[in-house]
């Protein structure tokens, strides 16, 4: 693992969009249920606990405004993935989220950084993290529910970056950033059992350091977090998952996030990385 103390606290720039609009209208994935009442008034507030945690250790959070037709668009982290100001964009599965991909290639466009429009269907940095320090630099990516693999080698090409192929296996865990999370430049938290064994054994092989996460972690979204190297912000419920990543020398900070949950997410879906 990376000296934390000399990775510590990493300024980072973020995008994150208000859940003034969030509700379950309809059931993409095995952790929504329209029949569940969502209380977006403590979505709001919740959000706004995440968004000031960010800030005050010290990163800048930047706004993509809500639309009342997307109401899965609080989950910043699914529209793109970006590297060095080139934007791989999102295609998404399902037709619910698909004109979400829309606004934010209108935000990266009007940033001014490369725009690279999809082809294959891909969840942006749901199913994408970067490594900067892991290889000289690595993007780990998951396929199985969300993500055509045919997306990662155009990643690569696009990127000029290599790209780890990752089988996801089990419904619960979709998306990658729900079973797998960077802690530093090159160290992961990730629950195996959410993989195929083929990706297992490459998991082990490429980060024999790495935190390893159990069932109960995995499920109380222990892994959907965000880290700058030193602070870990993470979902208050996985109480075990933050006594393990203080074990390893990083710092949690726990938020409460139980009405994003219903969407199916939390504190790492509603947070994507600018890598400007």
């Amino acid at each position: 693992m990376t000296d934390v103390c000399a990775a510590a606290g990493q300024p980072r720039t973020y995008l994150m969009c208000p859940p003034e609009h969030f509700a379950v209208e309809y059931a993409i994935n095995p952790w929504m249920n329209p029949q569940l009442p969502v209380d977006t008034e403590l979505a709001v507030k919740q959000w706004e606990g995440l968004r000031e945690t960010l800030t005050g250790i010290g990163h800048q959070v930047r706004l993509l405004p809500a639309r009342v037709d997307l109401p899965d668009m609080v989950y910043a982290a699914n529209g793109a993935f970006s590297v060095d100001r080139t934007v791989f964009g999102a295609r998404f599965t399902y037709p619910q989220r698909a004109a979400e991909a829309i606004a934010h290639r209108e935000f990266y466009e009007e940033l001014g950084w490369r725009y690279v429009r999809p082809t294959e269907t891909n969840e942006g940095e749901g199913d994408f993290t970067y490594l900067p320090g892991a290889y000289g630099g690595t993007i780990l990516a998951g396929y199985g529910f969300r993500t055509d693999p045919d997306a990662h080698r155009r990643l690569q090409e696009t990127l000029s970056r290599p790209v780890v192929s990752l089988r996801l296996v089990d419904p619960h865990f979709y998306h990658l950033d729900t079973a797998l999370a960077a802690l530093d430049d090159e160290t992961v938290a990730y629950y195996p059992q959410a993989f195929s064994p083929a990706s297992q054994r490459v998991l082990r092989q490429l980060f024999p350091g790495a935190v390893i996460a159990d069932r109960s972690d995995a499920l109380a979204f222990g892994l959907n977090l965000i880290s700058d190297g030193r602070h870990v912000v993470v979902n208050s419920e996985a109480t075990g998952m933050a006594d393990k990543l203080a074990t390893a020398g990083y710092q949690p900070l726990p938020v409460e996030f139980t009405e994003l949950h219903k969407g199916g997410g939390s504190v790492k879906c509603c947070v994507a990385e600018l890598r400007g």
